[in-house]
């Protein structure tokens, strides 16, 4: 049921359904509450919470600028104010980061994690310039033609241009106001987990797209290689909005991953698999497109890469 709260001061967009165990989806960039309509469908035997983030689909957006570490103490204050003490969460894209600033932030509030087409921030792989320059312009979503044009620019398949193209009406009819993209933007423009990441002990499910052009599965794999109870799933031929498609198996896997007692016993964490620092750089060098902040980004994450290896 969609309702809508308070919250530091901001009227949230919540939407609860479902019994059993509680399981936190985080949106993606500018995300509103009726994505999520394909993975509800996969998550049907537990208790679902979404939100609205702030400046984004229904949730009004604040007048000051925020950082990750503001929006996990927003997060923390709507779990406080819905009544869960600790939850599954599944973050997407933009949400995996808000995903690994909670679990950094209030680890007792997670048991398990998701992490879905998502990236450490600083020290990442940056997409292709054209996808990049897509995802930072809320033009895009002002209009339907403008809409339109961005598609082929984002999806990495002709199934997930067709996909966005079915998803335009709920993007375009609770888009987020313009502030409020920008400043998520900001918030992830001046973020990086590469730190930290190695004092994340939760059972991690790392999952991406072969084909991601927007956060290339590299980007996946340093977060896998870096948590120390991660692996990574990779589902081949999929793009950056395989969570967005009931079709690519993404939110099965993650039902499994979440509803197993023991994770021995989960069919997706056994085919899941653990990422060694070696398939890192070969993936690197398979593959890393230009971009012109690409220096900075590889200087960061070599530091922090030779530091595991140490």
């Amino acid at each position: 049921m969609t309702s809508q709260v308070n919250i530091c001061g901001l009227r949230v967009a919540v939407d609860v359904r479902g019994s059993g165990q509680p399981v936190l989806l985080i949106n993606g960039l500018g995300g509103s509450l009726g994505l999520w309509q394909a993975l509800h469908r996969d998550l049907m035997d537990f208790e679902v919470v979404s939100f609205d983030a702030p400046g984004a689909g229904r949730t009004t957006t604040p007048r000051t600028v925020y950082s990750m570490s503001d929006l996990a103490r927003f997060v923390t204050r709507l779990l406080d104010g819905l009544g869960y003490d600790t939850v599954d969460v599944v973050g997407y894209s933009f949400g995996g980061a808000l995903a690994q600033q909670l679990a950094h932030q209030a680890p007792e509030r997670v048991r398990r994690m998701v992490l879905v087409a998502t990236t450490c921030g600083w020290g990442g792989v940056p997409g292709t310039l054209a996808s990049t320059l897509a995802a930072m312009t809320p033009i895009r979503l002002l209009s339907k033609r403008a809409y339109g044009l961005s598609v082929p620019l984002l999806a990495g398949t002709h199934a997930e241009a067709d996909l966005l193209r079915a998803l335009a009406t709920e993007r375009l009819n609770t888009r987020p106001s313009i502030w409020g993209y920008y400043k998520q933007l900001l918030a992830g423009w001046t973020w990086t987990s590469l730190p930290w990441l190695a004092t994340i002990e939760h059972p991690a499910l790392v999952v991406a797209g072969s084909d991601d052009r927007l956060l290339p599965l590299a980007n996946s794999q340093i977060l896998a290689a870096h948590l120390p109870n991660a692996r990574i799933l990779v589902q081949e031929g999929h793009g950056h909005y395989l969570l967005l498609n009931q079709e690519s198996g993404a939110g099965e896997a993650i039902s499994d991953f979440i509803r197993s007692l023991d994770l021995s016993e989960s069919q997706t964490w056994r085919t899941a698999h653990v990422v060694s620092p070696d398939e890192i750089d070969e993936s690197l060098r398979r593959h890393q497109p230009w971009s012109p902040i690409a220096l900075p980004h590889t200087l960061w994450r070599r530091h922090w890469h030779s530091a595991m290896r140490c």
